[in-house]
């Protein structure tokens, strides 16, 4: 009775996105997140260089900023930042989470962020979840926000992870940002929002996932799958070997490429997964369709002020594996979907 009443917390319909973090030795971290939708979701991925000036949103009262680190973007229909990572090792991963309301519709705030560029805004100004934290405790903005798909609208939940390890978790709550600390919990999904899921978590947890771990594609059932087997796999200081141990601890949590269920058409399949090396700065991009994977060196890139843009079509990707700095070419920066 108490496992169907945990399961009752699923949702109806799967939008089914996954984040893990693989805990190695020698200050590896690896970040492994799926996205998972229904459709296929077009992504790119750009890399900035420092010193550029950006800007919140096309309304009035916008944020102006000049970016202080160079980072890798991935952006979807090559108009919004879904995640990514900077040259001080800051991820921010953004995963669907319907029970987000962004705004307070009796309070305006003096300035306008659009969900376009919200993530290359914590990742331009951020080398550190501590300053993550900082950011948002004294976030002065509203969220503006294109609807895609046909009109779904982007309502998401963030891990943010920086080089230590030290990771937390942020919701909106009708304009209110919730800060979680993620402690000893290695991953998260969407739905419920953070507190409903560690309850969830800590009541598998004591049932044991030696003996049984629940094993369908609903959020709460990957998220527990993933944070266990997270800590019940060897340590390493291998860059290549904590890369695959974080993958496959990831495809394990993932929903299977065109899985159906009758009577739920919306169901999400995975159609990607990244996984962001901290220590190193390789950013892995994973298509599934795709016989291999890939990754973009940070660390061997010029980000300096005034270097170029770079992109990487990774329609153009499927016999690419191993290191993608030199398929990059110069681009313009990706015009935003406000």
């Amino acid at each position: 009775m108490a496992a169907g009443a945990v399961m009752a917390l699923a949702p109806a319909k799967s939008d089914a996105c996954s984040r893990v973090l693989y805990e190695g030795s020698d200050s590896l971290y690896v970040v492994a997140r799926s996205l998972d939708w229904k459709t296929p979701i077009p992504t790119n991925l750009y890399v900035y260089p420092r010193g550029m000036k950006k800007v919140s949103t096309d309304l009035a009262n916008p944020i102006r900023w000049t970016s202080k680190y160079g980072a890798v973007y991935a952006v979807g229909y090559d108009g919004g930042v879904t995640e990514g990572m900077n040259e001080k090792g800051l991820v921010v991963n953004g995963l669907f989470c319907k029970g987000t309301v962004y705004n307070d519709t009796a309070v305006t705030q003096p300035y306008t962020m659009s969900m376009a560029v919200f993530v290359a805004w914590l990742l331009d100004n951020n080398a550190t979840v501590a300053e993550v934290r900082e950011a948002l405790s004294n976030h002065n903005f509203d969220i503006q926000g294109a609807t895609f798909d046909g009109g779904t609208v982007s309502a998401l939940h963030w891990g943010a992870t920086d080089a230590t390890g030290e990771s937390i978790i942020f919701e909106f709550d009708h304009g209110k940002i919730n800060i979680y600390e993620m402690g000893d919990y290695l991953a998260m999904t969407n739905d419920p929002v953070w507190p409903k899921m560690t309850a969830i978590i800590d009541y598998w947890e004591k049932i044991g996932g030696k003996n049984f771990l629940p094993g369908s594609v609903a959020s709460p059932d990957r998220c527990v799958r993933a944070n266990y087997f997270a800590h019940h796999v060897e340590k390493t200081a291998d860059t290549d070997l904590g890369v695959s141990i974080a993958r496959s601890i990831l495809l394990n949590s993932s929903v299977p490429y065109t899985y159906l269920i009758e009577g739920e058409p919306n169901l999400s399949s995975t159609q990607w997964r990244s996984y962001a090396d901290t220590r190193d700065g390789r950013y892995y991009f994973d298509i599934v369709t795709n016989p291999g994977y890939y990754y973009i060196d940070l660390q061997k890139l010029d980000l300096r002020k005034g270097a170029s843009v770079l992109k990487l079509d990774t329609s153009k990707t499927s016999d690419l594996v191993g290191c993608a700095n030199e398929r990059l070419v110069k681009s313009a920066p990706f015009t935003p979907m406000w």
